[in-house]
């Protein structure tokens, strides 16, 4: 029973992780052909707006995961050199990180961009939350979680927001 409740498991994370592959965004002209897009009615300046929300919403979106496919049972070490092959289930190998975000912090909604002194940059995806008191510069821990999943957690006691990093 508990082996096909494990492979029920694996099957719903492949099946999320080949739903959520997205292509790099194609202008809306490239898409249908010119009797299409006339057909439609659009001015060229609500094409052009039409194309830039697309392209910003695409933006927004979290990127996807990618795999490396995985190797024969009885393949040896690998060899020196060799390109590390993708954790099986993302985010369940990566450690927490540990850093401090520059500036203020009141709170979080989808779309608030936290920027870390250690370069990273990570966008709230889920989750709201208005601190009772503004912080700067708080020190912070995204932690990973199931199928490539990240939380920003400013204090144990409080409610994590669910980030994506976006640099």
């Amino acid at each position: 029973m508990r082996r096909w409740q494990v492979l029920a498991g694996v099957g719903m994370v492949w099946l999320a992780a080949t739903a959520s592959a997205q292509a790099p965004y194609v202008a809306i002209e490239q898409r249908v052909d010119p009797q299409q897009l006339a057909d439609v009615g659009l001015t060229p300046a609500q094409l052009q707006t039409l194309n830039r929300l697309l392209r910003e919403a695409e933006a927004r979106a979290p990127a996807p995961v990618a795999t490396a496919p995985m190797a024969p049972a009885a393949a040896s070490a690998p060899l020196p050199g060799a390109p590390t092959p993708a954790p099986m289930f993302p985010g369940l190998d990566d450690g927490p990180i540990h850093a401090n975000v520059t500036g203020q912090v009141d709170g979080w909604q989808p779309g608030t961009v936290f920027t870390l002194d250690n370069g990273q940059q990570w966008q709230v995806l889920k989750g709201e939350l208005k601190l009772k008191a503004s912080r700067a510069n708080p020190a912070i821990v995204v932690v990973p979680g199931i199928a490539g999943r990240w939380f920003l957690q400013v204090d144990e006691d409080l409610p994590k927001a669910r980030v994506f990093r976006i640099r």
